[in-house]
């Protein structure tokens, strides 16, 4: 469970980020996978442990600034991956940001460190603009979990994870989907396992699946409220705003967080008023 305890910090670090992200930034279209599909969107074809950045890396050094981009170029030298990852995150670029942990992970191979450069791959899909890239990242991250479960057979997190780059990053969603299935059988208390279920199940469309395993997330963990948050999300989505209310006035009543708190406060009156 230590997986879901740096999980749960994380989101609880950033609650306010989360509740943005649910209600102000705009909903995709959901994709045809589901939990039990035989067909999803096609993916083009790719192998799973290659990726390359370094093109990428050398087409963003000629748009910046000639003085910034020679401090770049000493930090490379002199092999200060931490730096070069701060840099690029503070440029905006997650992805090159990721291709500098996984540099760092390289010289610490822990399976930690490649599983959080992994993370970082996973995460910069979110925020790539060219969508060439996207395949790329999802084979870079899927290297680095699967160097992480070398190290470390046991690793759940790295399981998980890769099961993810095969449905959100393959031609072969299912071969996802089957992982995440046979690990239910063992780590059905998981909390990221039943994220990453109903987080599919969200992106599918089946909204009654997703709220039914964003509940089952609080009865694991009654400590884990960003899962109201989650709720109230599928219950909009669903057209069902008094239950979506109902979420995030429970959220409202368990947060310290003030900010928050008015933030909710705020949107449950524009609910209200739909």
């Amino acid at each position: 469970m230590a997986g879901s305890k740096k999980i749960k910090v994380l989101i609880l670090l950033g609650a306010l980020i989360l509740f943005v992200l649910l209600f102000i930034a705009p909903k995709k279209a959901p994709s045809a996978l589901s939990e039990g599909s035989r067909e999803a969107g096609a993916k083009p074809a790719m192998p799973l442990t290659s990726g390359d950045l370094s093109v990428y890396l050398k087409l963003a050094l000629k748009n910046v600034e000639p003085k910034q981009k020679g401090v770049i170029e000493k930090l490379i030298d002199i092999k200060n991956f931490d730096s070069l990852s701060v840099i690029w995150s503070q440029l905006k670029r997650p992805d090159l940001s990721a291709y500098f942990v996984e540099e760092s992970s390289k010289i610490l191979n822990s399976s930690d460190s490649w599983n959080k450069a992994g993370n970082r791959y996973f995460t910069a899909v979110q925020f790539c603009e060219d969508e060439s890239e996207i395949p790329i990242l999802y084979q870079c991250a899927m290297r680095c979990f699967n160097k992480s479960l070398e190290l470390n057979p046991k690793s759940v997190d790295s399981k998980i994870m890769i099961a993810s780059c095969y449905v959100d990053g393959t031609n072969t969603p299912m071969e996802g989907i089957s992982r995440l299935k046979e690990l239910e059988k063992t780590e059905s208390n998981n909390i990221k396992l039943q994220l990453t279920f109903a987080f599919f199940s969200v992106k599918s469309g089946q909204l009654d699946k997703a709220i039914n395993r964003f509940n089952k997330v609080i009865a694991i963990d009654s400590t884990y409220i960003e899962a109201y948050l989650h709720l109230a999300d599928a219950y909009e989505r669903s057209k069902n705003p008094a239950q979506a209310i109902r979420m995030l006035e429970a959220y409202a009543a368990r947060t310290n967080d003030i900010t928050a708190k008015l933030e909710i406060k705020k949107y449950i009156e524009q609910l209200k008023n739909k």
